[in-house]
């Protein structure tokens, strides 16, 4: 992390570009690439193709750092280069995109209507490779599917745990407690979480700013207090399921909040397109969650 990372997540225009799709949601988004799970033999296998995908999106003249603030990253993507530099310090050092690293290990089976996240073993080895990459910070992911006391508080309080191991690590965590879009107690998790998250920010105190990744609110500029609170670096958006229209709409009612799409932002592209309907997708795509981003 370095100042001058720094002083873009907090002050430059632009959103994330969530580049961070693991072992499980991989094959779904080569897939709406349009390539099917015959394409490979092995996970090796798997990750070079979708590496090859992600090097395509980034090395793309419409993705620089004049929209994309920042692209948060897999480990399996950070240990590989782009164009002969290691990911992460080509996005910085070629792009001026600020690169994150997602650190969580999958989630567990849904207790009390919630998903915590597995164990994290490593994690301090991990944000030490991390930090010696360039990278700025990391993101971890739970998910709400209930609007239950316990379970919403059990979630914040494992973010915020491992937040702080991040914050002294050197890194600035986004914490990531995803509320399912399709839960029927939406609006209700999203209150009992507005409430945790900000009980989590007090407990946190001065130790340093961490970032929050949301599921888009029912109620717009629902989370304009934490947009606002002096503990928050940034607080962007996950499109969750949302099309990537329906994901921009809801984005532009929440003012200060700014896109972190991954489906989204991928939404259109595919493998069989020439390298200039790639790029002019992509750019269109781009535009048009950087115009909500900014509203």
């Amino acid at each position: 992390m370095t100042t001058e990372q720094f002083a873009r997540m907090e002050h430059a225009p632009g959103f994330l570009a969530a580049l961070d799709q693991s072992g499980g949601s991989t094959p779904k988004a080569l897939r709406l690439y349009g390539i099917g799970e015959d394409a490979w033999e092995s996970d090796e296998d798997m990750f070079s193709i979708i590496h090859a995908m992600r090097e395509r999106i980034t090395t793309s003249p419409s993705f620089d750092g004049s929209r994309i603030l920042g692209a948060i990253l897999f480990e399996n993507t950070m240990d590989r280069m782009i164009e002969g530099r290691p990911s992460a310090r080509y996005l910085w050092e070629v792009k001026e995109v600020v690169p994150f690293l997602k650190v969580d290990k999958g989630l567990e089976a849904e207790v009390r209507g919630v998903q915590l996240m597995k164990p994290i073993p490593g994690l301090g080895p991990l944000l030490a490779r991390a930090r010696a990459n360039g990278v700025f910070g990391t993101k971890m992911r739970s998910v709400i599917r209930l609007a239950d006391d316990e379970g919403v508080a059990s979630v914040v309080s494992q973010q915020f745990r491992i937040a702080e191991e991040i914050l002294a690590g050197g890194l600035v965590p986004i914490i990531e407690p995803e509320v399912a879009i399709d839960s029927p107690q939406k609006a209700a998790a999203e209150t009992l979480l507005k409430d945790a998250l900000l009980a989590g920010l007090d407990r946190l105190g001065g130790s340093g700013k961490v970032m929050f990744k949301l599921t888009l609110p029912e109620e717009p500029g629902f989370y304009n207090v934490l947009v606002d609170h002096p503990g928050v670096l940034k607080v962007v958006a996950l499109s969750g399921g949302y099309t990537r229209e329906e994901a921009n709409r809801r984005l532009a009612l929440n003012a200060g909040v700014v896109a972190s799409f991954s489906r989204a932002l991928t939404e259109g592209l595919n493998a069989s397109q020439s390298a200039g309907e790639f790029d002019a997708m992509l750019d269109s795509s781009i535009a048009s969650i950087y115009q909500a981003s900014m509203t």
